[in-house]
């Protein structure tokens, strides 16, 4: 077996990873409490970019973690198509468990937990396809019992995600679940890389694929710039009002007399 490092940039990559997963999720947050309060297109809108946000924010956290990880006796690449589907698969999982909650309202348990099940096993998938995009000089084996301890984390994370959005509404709530969501998604990327191993096979062929710095860390970077800006569009934009439930009808007003 291959010593592993998950920590080889230091303190930044944990950080930083934990600082992108936690602003996707104060976006998709507040984008979700907009489309709560929309109706058609622009409810689908608001989806959408929450969608975006959270998946994109999971998929950041992942891979800037991954700048930290090294195998010692193997040079790393990273198959592009396969780590460019697994942004997708987020993107794509979030959005249907949004939409699932979204749509069938915010009192119903089953449509939460279905929801909930289904994108903790996508976000599980994301991860796991990621890895499976590493190129090395060896083979990656995992503990399968970590393996599934990391599956049922992603999978409560994901429902806590949904319950978050369709209940929190302050900005302080906001804040804070974001907070403990960006823990919950880090906490599963790293129960699953514990679950690692790599069986090396010394080569000094080329690997195929690209670099992290000419592939990862760019592609990164542009994903939190979009996050961030996207996260002062939201703040700037005037908030949405629910519609009044009643409107008192005009026969019942008693009008002054003159």
């Amino acid at each position: 077996m291959g010593h592993l490092e998950h920590f080889g940039a230091g303190w930044i990559s944990p950080v930083v990873a934990y600082a992108m997963a936690t602003a996707g999720a104060a976006l998709g947050l507040r984008c979700t409490v907009r489309a709560l309060a929309a109706e058609g297109a622009t409810r689908r809108n608001w989806l959408l970019t929450a969608a975006v946000a959270i998946g994109s924010g999971i998929w950041t956290m992942h891979f800037i973690a991954m700048l930290g990880f090294a195998v010692d006796g193997s040079a790393i690449r990273y198959d592009v198509p396969l780590t460019l589907l697994s942004l997708l698969i987020a993107v794509l999982v979030v959005g249907a468990g949004l939409f699932t909650v979204g749509l069938f309202g915010q009192v119903r348990r089953w449509p939460l937990l279905a929801g909930g099940l289904g994108t903790g096993l996508g976000v599980a998938a994301m991860h796991y396809l990621g890895m499976a995009a590493l190129r090395l000089h060896g083979e990656i084996v995992y503990d399968i019992t970590l393996v599934c301890v990391s599956v049922v984390i992603a999978v409560i994370t994901a429902t806590a995600a949904l319950w978050a959005a369709l209940t929190v509404r302050g900005v302080t709530g906001t804040m804070l679940a974001s907070a403990v969501m960006g823990a919950a998604v880090s906490s599963m990327h790293y129960t699953g890389m514990v679950s690692v191993g790599v069986e090396l096979s010394p080569g000094h062929a080329a690997l195929p694929g690209a670099t992290a710095m000419e592939f990862i860390f760019p592609l990164a970077v542009a994903l939190g710039s979009f996050l961030f800006l996207t996260s002062a569009f939201v703040a700037l934009s005037p908030a949405a009002r629910r519609r009044p439930a009643f409107v008192e009808p005009m026969d019942d007003v008693e009008l002054p007399t003159l």
